[in-house]
């Protein structure tokens, strides 16, 4: 019976080759590759609801296939991807396979020696989307620190950066450090999960070095568009979304709405004190329970149906929303700085720098992050 079953999975993952529209293989679904270094190990995979091949969750597929897997972990949104942002998520139980599920969202980011001991390997395989401030990268972070102090080797199955096209943003000070910006990188940073995972290793952003594998993409360049097949949590639910949220996520640190508690978060903006024929009214919901401006009409910008996808951040829509607010000394709160990883940015907005004129002094931090970038890329 059990070799049937194993039967069955290979053939879903084969099918998942014959049917993958785009002639990308991701990491994985490389499972001839990774496989035999899980055979006869115990297991814990750090996912959540963008860890699939094909149409069946990692974690049931390694199952099926005789994987020991005995932990889970996952990162800010749960396991299933379904938590606001920010909300503190709890350890549980899958309801699916019984598996434990360590949250490392919340008071617990890093997992603890006593969380490690019974596991013999770790695999990470979580969808990115290639902004600094997005925290799966942090949660890489951790883990990958975590398993070198245990002395734990850990894989990396690789997945496109939607935003992997460029690279821009101010690079971090480590001044300004935190769980939405740990390292001196700009806001995108143009490399896939298993890229940046081999910069936390070479870059000495840990103690130790970690044994770490990355399964990489085949058919992948980084000039390649790339469309998620499952959002990779709530408030990014489509390509569109997810181009604008480098840019429009500055917003978070402001008085502006990014259209959290609407139908299109991250694809309009909006505030009651800017002028605009267009509106949306913020309501609590799924995904986005006290959302900002709750039922309060915002006038601003609806971005859903432009032609271009951005190659750049786009900082116009930020400086230009700071002039209209009534009440500047409002207008940002602490967050801000923290997203843009540097009080710079804050300060030159406020004296009424061009957002040309601010993007020229990025560009000196940006060449030496290529730089440095340069000596992880594999595609």
């Amino acid at each position: 019976m059990a070799k049937i079953k194993q039967i069955i999975c290979i053939s879903l993952v084969l099918l998942t080759f014959s049917l993958n529209a785009q002639n990308i293989i991701l990491g994985a679904e490389r499972t001839d590759t990774y496989l035999p270094l899980l055979k006869n190990k115990k297991v814990g995979i750090i996912a959540n609801q963008t860890s699939i091949i094909g149409i069946t969750h990692l974690v049931d597929t390694l199952i099926c296939l005789g994987i020991d897997v005995v932990k889970v972990f996952s990162p800010e949104h749960g396991f299933r991807g379904k938590e606001d942002a920010g909300a503190k998520i709890e350890d549980g139980i899958d309801v699916k396979t019984g598996l434990p599920i360590i949250s490392l969202y919340g008071n617990n980011k890093k997992p603890k020696p006593e969380q490690l001991q019974e596991i013999d390997i770790l695999v990470f395989d979580i969808q990115d989307v290639g902004a600094r401030f997005y925290t799966y990268i942090s949660t890489l972070h951790y883990i990958i620190e975590a398993a070198a102090e245990l002395e734990i080797p850990i894989i990396v199955l690789d997945r496109p950066n939607p935003n992997g096209h460029y690279v821009d943003g101010p690079i971090l000070d480590t001044a300004f450090r935190s769980f939405v910006g740990m390292h001196p990188i700009p806001i995108v940073h143009g490399m896939t999960i298993g890229e940046y995972a081999k910069m936390i290793n070479g870059e000495n952003w840990i103690a130790s070095n970690c044994d770490l594998t990355v399964i990489e993409i085949k058919n992948y360049t980084h000039e390649m568009s790339y469309d998620l097949p499952i959002k990779p949590s709530p408030n990014l639910p489509n390509a569109r979304a997810i181009n604008l949220y480098p840019s429009l996520c500055l917003f978070e640190g402001t008085t502006v709405s990014i259209g959290r508690g609407t139908d299109y978060p991250f694809q309009h903006f909006g505030a009651p004190y800017l002028e605009s024929n267009y509106s949306f009214t913020p309501k609590s919901g799924a995904g986005s329970k006290f959302p900002k401006h709750e039922d309060i009409a915002c006038f601003g910008t609806d971005l859903r149906f432009q032609e271009n996808y951005l190659t750049a951040i786009n900082l116009n829509w930020v400086v230009e929303a700071y002039k209209q607010c009534p009440e500047k000394e409002k207008f940002f709160n602490t967050f801000f700085d923290k997203l843009a990883g540097t009080d710079k940015l804050r300060k030159q907005i406020i004296a009424g720098k061009k957002a040309k004129e601010i993007k020229a002094n990025w560009q000196e931090g940006l060449e030496e992050f290529k730089r440095i970038r340069g000596k992880y890329l594999i595609y």
